[in-house]
């Protein structure tokens, strides 16, 4: 009889992928590269170099997995039962949130001139691919100057916090903090999107702030050191600054009522909120808070394109290492010949997903100088926004399937992504929502509508399917925008416009692939069908009998 021999279990583990990490994620990403190289300043690759280093480092990605084990606490009280409202985070949260604010990330794009959105934009691309819950906290505060700008006083007192460069992690007033950090708090549970429907009261003082009275359904970030929010002033729906502690000195009548219990974005604390006559400062004219928090949110939106191009991209880079080292069948899993077309398919859409986010990038820089480019950033920002995170989800989940069962556990990163990955299509607004923005640009501003035919030409005589594409676009344009239609005609320019990019920029392998793969196939989207569809009678049926 064969004698069995002992198993050891101290013996070398064959067949496993070694840690994707200390990988210099900007240096390892040729199609970063390339858009750093057309829409940045050729300076900044030093400080982008640095920053891939540091976010790909082990050490990194072990402070990444520790804050989604450990995740945030609700203190509402001290020990002596004193109200205090705060909320607890693992120390690698903060270290993140210091890496983030320190590479001037919220900061630099108000700090210099030219490629600053841009520059923002790719170190974002670069934390956003190894810890995405802390992007929440930094592109509100990157996007609060925006607001903050239509009240000159308030921001010449606010801003200099913002643009130090510093990340304060204590709980005490803004002016002896080396700097803040700001975040939101606008929707009701009574109107969501519809912030028209808010309810909170604003009531002027002798000294010329406010006191706010109501609830907030949703508050981002709320150990921010203010918040920009909405409320009904005597004049009408209005915005205001509401910091975290009194001019005073004494902790503002902000109180926390509950943290969310989150699908994803898990280390970034979302709470919902009560003020109780919290002081707050009126930013913009009253009755005007919808137009004055849509320049912040405008710059939000910016980063929810930002961010899916990133997920899919570090996704992507996770399901190419597995597959290239670990071996089934006989072979590498990349080696497979049902494998490769997946993982062909995966970096034409991660590509596609980025020379667009960049795109958009460029736009908010050029704005300031070109009405023809704000024009183009108020139409093309939506448009990627609904579209990349339409696509983002199932890249991710196709990326978590390349590594089998192993994906679908928390110890590997492709699943704090996949959780991760439907967030920004619903922040800043959710889909419909989007394609309605998309609507009223064009309605708004007639003209966008042919600068932005004018981007697509540029890749003109490159793809015969892409030209035709663009010509159905440009027919849909000019054709009377329907509501019900808008979701098509999203989809329709976010993909002609990834077409005419990937023509000028890319290699024709990825370019054609995309067009031959992408501009014959309808529908990609839920709800984007152009087909005569008896709507009511499928709704019907679908109904719950009860």
């Amino acid at each position: 009889m064969r004698k069995l021999t002992a198993w050891d279990p101290d013996r070398e583990m064959n067949n496993q992928p070694p840690p994707f990490e200390n990988v210099n994620l900007f240096a390892s990403d040729r199609v970063l590269g390339e858009a750093f190289a057309r829409e940045c300043s050729g300076n900044d690759r030093l400080r982008l170099n640095a920053f891939g280093e540091r976010m790909g480092s082990a050490e990194m990605w072990a402070m990444a997995a520790s804050v989604h084990r450990h995740l945030p606490e609700l203190r509402t009280f001290d020990r002596y039962g004193e109200r205090i409202d705060e909320v607890e985070f693992h120390p690698a949260y903060h270290s993140i949130m210091g890496e983030a604010v320190e590479a001037g990330i919220p900061s630099l794009a108000w700090n210099r001139a030219k490629g600053s959105h841009a520059l923002h934009a790719a170190l974002e691309y670069l934390l956003a691919k190894v810890e995405p819950s802390v992007c929440c906290p930094i592109t509100m505060t990157y996007a609060a100057p925006a607001a903050l700008q239509h009240e000159p006083a308030i921001a010449a007192e606010w801003l200099p916090r913002i643009l130090t460069g510093k990340y304060d992690g204590s709980s005490r007033e803004a002016a002896r903090k080396a700097g803040v950090t700001i975040g939101m708090a606008m929707t009701e549970k009574q109107g969501g999107s519809d912030v028209r429907a808010n309810t909170t009261r604003a009531e002027p003082s002798a000294d010329g702030s406010y006191r706010l009275e109501g609830h907030k359904w949703f508050c981002s970030a709320p150990m921010s050191d203010a918040f920009l929010t909405l409320a009904q002033a005597p004049g009408g729906l209005t915005c205001f600054l509401a910091p975290r502690w009194r001019r005073n000195g004494q902790r503002n009548a902000i109180h926390l009522m509950r943290l969310k219990d989150k699908v994803g974005d898990r280390a970034n604390a979302s709470a919902e909120i009560e003020y109780r006559g919290a002081e707050a400062l009126r930013i913009g004219e009253e009755g005007r808070g919808v137009a004055t928090i849509l320049d912040m949110v405008h710059h939000t939106r910016l980063d929810c394109a930002i961010a899916p191009a990133a997920y899919m991209h570090t996704a992507l880079a996770q399901a190419l290492w597995h597959t290239s080292h670990r071996s089934a069948f006989g072979k590498k899993l990349i080696d497979h010949a049902l494998m490769r077309p997946v993982l062909a398919d995966l970096a034409i859409e991660s590509e596609a997903a980025t020379v667009l986010a960049f795109r958009i990038a460029r736009s908010f820089d050029e704005s300031p100088a070109s009405e023809e480019a704000a024009l183009f950033s108020r139409l093309a920002t939506p448009i990627a926004k609904y579209w990349l995170n339409k696509r983002v989800v199932g890249q991710v989940a196709e990326c978590m399937e390349c590594h089998g069962g192993a994906g679908y556990v928390e110890e590997w990163p492709i699943a704090r992504f996949y959780r991760q990955a439907p967030l920004n299509g619903i922040w800043e607004g959710s889909g419909n929502v989007i394609c309605l923005d998309v609507l009223r640009a064009l309605s708004r501003s007639p003209q966008s509508g042919e600068i932005y035919l004018q981007e697509l030409k540029r890749g003109a005589g490159a793809n015969e399917k892409l030209d035709r594409f663009v010509d159905e676009a440009a027919r849909q344009l000019r054709q009377p925008a329907e509501e019900s239609a808008a979701r098509r005609l999203a989809e329709a320019l976010a993909l002609a416009l990834q077409g005419a990019l990937l023509v000028q920029h890319a290699p024709s392998a990825v370019s054609d692939a995309f067009c031959n793969t992408r501009l014959d196939v309808q529908c990609h989207t839920y709800g984007s069908f152009a087909a005569n569809v008896d709507i009511a009678a499928i709704v019907t049926r679908a109904m719950p009998a009860i």
